[in-house]
């Protein structure tokens, strides 16, 4: 009875083991074995869900012959979580996590992790500073312009924010600001450009993280609109290779442009968005590095809950 015991937990331990350290496909057999159900069930419950799959490609994803990228695809991820009674996102996350192992010569992007500790960070310093990062503010337009500098550094970024008060009393506004792995928060440095000047400053060294108070001088009423301007001197990390914007709310248009400095040109460009950090990166098209600033830009229309960015490969 011992051994019979062990050896129906073996699926259940293996599952559990598979969902800590993945990669996806032997987490999505594993759960698939634990379960006891033959890809035609898999296919059966995917169909009840709404979410078309062939058992073809469930074979190929649990064997990793092939991956998940489509919508229609992700979209069974999320249902497959639920029909095989996996917490959520776990098949998410580590399809994200393989997402970020590049091909070899290339970097992988800022990880799961690092995104979801970052976010842990910020609430900490926001709730620190006594509000929230939202403020009691909308936002109506949001441009940024990145400066890669001739080390490849990240060197400065400047805001534009156009914004409107959904209560009364707002006067300051919380930047946050997240350093590429290994910069130094202490020595970042942040420029109040127009209609705000710096109020504290709150970092955290481990994640990068750095929250600056921007106050207005004026307390603005419900419905009011307001402009502000504020840049960041960073320039303490290594190469960069990305810059994402988090939105944790709708809002209005969000522009976000990439300079290079002219001695070190990225050999390519692209877009990406993400639905979450545990989500993996759709939406990539390839952007030209043009004009005489040798920049790239992207421009969203509305802004949607989720991860905006610009990457770029070094020669």
């Amino acid at each position: 009875m011992r051994h019979a015991t062990e050896h129906a937990d073996a699926p259940t331990a293996e599952l559990d083991t598979a969902l800590r350290g993945g990669p996806f496909h032997v987490a999505l057999r594993a759960a698939i074995a634990a379960r006891g159900l033959p890809l035609q069930r898999v296919q059966h419950h995917l169909s009840r869900h709404g979410v078309k799959v062939g058992v073809t490609s469930l074979s190929y994803w649990q064997q990793g012959a092939r991956r998940p990228q489509r919508p229609e695809s992700l979209r069974a991820v999320r249902a497959l979580e639920e029909i095989l009674q996996l917490p959520d996102e776990s098949l998410i996350r580590l399809l994200a996590e393989s997402d970020e192992h590049t091909a070899a010569g290339r970097p992988a992007g800022r990880s799961y992790r690092s995104l979801v500790e970052a976010s842990d960070v910020v609430d900490r310093l926001t709730a620190d500073l006594g509000r929230p990062v939202d403020g009691g503010l909308h936002t109506l337009g949001h441009h940024e312009c990145v400066r890669i500098g001739a080390r490849r550094e990240l060197a400065s970024r400047e805001a534009h924010h156009i914004v409107r008060a959904h209560r009364d009393g707002v006067d300051r506004f919380l930047a946050v600001h997240h350093g590429d792995p290994g910069c130094d928060p202490r020595r970042i440095t942040v420029h109040a450009l127009e209609n705000c000047r710096t109020g504290r400053l709150h970092w955290d060294q481990g994640t990068g993280v750095l929250v600056a108070e921007l106050l207005f001088g004026t307390r603005l009423g419900s419905g009011d609109t307001f402009l502000f301007r504020y840049g960041i001197e960073d320039g303490t990390a290594g190469p960069s290779h990305e810059y994402l914007q988090r939105f944790g709310c709708p809002g209005g248009q969000y522009a976000l442009q990439v300079r290079f400095d002219t001695a070190v040109l990225p050999v390519r460009c692209h877009r990406f968005t993400q639905h979450s950090a545990a989500a993996p990166r759709s939406g990539r098209q390839g952007l030209p590095v043009t004009g005489p600033h040798h920049s790239a830009h992207v421009v969203e229309p509305r802004i949607r809950p989720g991860i905006v960015g610009i990457a770029w490969d070094w020669e």
